[in-house]
């Protein structure tokens, strides 16, 4: 007597059953197929039909597990890559924050400058006037002051051809005799010299 495994090894070699089917099966249950696959050709067709779509269905499956093997791996490295862009967006999102945040002090800083230029623009402008004023009083100064000389040299030669005649004309009146007169001449006349 066949033990059941032996029974299925027959089933497999004969009808192409896999032992993964007939494993379900009591031995005696065996012993009945293969005595029935033997007496039946009709059972063998069955059988045969049986086994070809469980080839099919096992090569699809295969099929489908490579496709899914092969998904599945896409989808852990989609997964990586979406970690890592997540990481990069992150990283940018914060560099970005941290630009915006030197756009805003550079553009502060500008304002200030800004600010700062105008200012200086103005009092330049102030002092460009107040340098053109002081000029103009110091061109005029200057023509003021060379008038000046001249009317003070003019003066100077009037009072001293002055003090000339005059002292000409009172050394001529004391050559006369009559002291009164002399006296208050004089007089006069050193009231005159200073």
């Amino acid at each position: 007597m066949a033990s059941k495994d032996e029974l299925q090894t027959a089933l497999k070699q004969k009808y192409g059953i896999n032992k993964n089917i007939s494993q379900s099966l009591a031995k005696e249950e065996c012993e009945r197929l293969l005595s029935l696959l033997k007496s039946e050709p009709s059972a063998v067709r069955l059988i045969e039909s049986f086994t070809e779509k469980n080839s099919s269905l096992g090569s699809k499956n295969a099929y489908y597990s490579r496709m899914r093997s092969q998904a599945e791996n896409k989808l852990i490295s989609l997964q990586a890559e979406y970690h890592a862009l997540q990481q990069s967006i992150k990283s940018l999102e914060e560099a970005n924050t941290a630009l915006e945040a030197r756009k805003k002090q550079l553009e502060q800083n500008r304002e200030k400058l800004d600010a700062d230029i105008q200012r200086l623009s103005y009092e330049n402008s102030n002092l460009g006037l107040k340098i053109k004023n002081l000029t103009s009083e110091k061109d005029e100064l200057a023509e003021v002051n060379e008038h000046l000389k001249k009317d003070n040299k003019l003066l100077k030669n009037i009072v001293d051809a002055l003090k000339l005649k005059l002292a000409i004309d009172v050394k001529k009146l004391l050559q006369y005799k009559d002291n009164e007169i002399r006296q208050a001449l004089a007089k006069w006349f050193k009231g005159i010299q200073g």
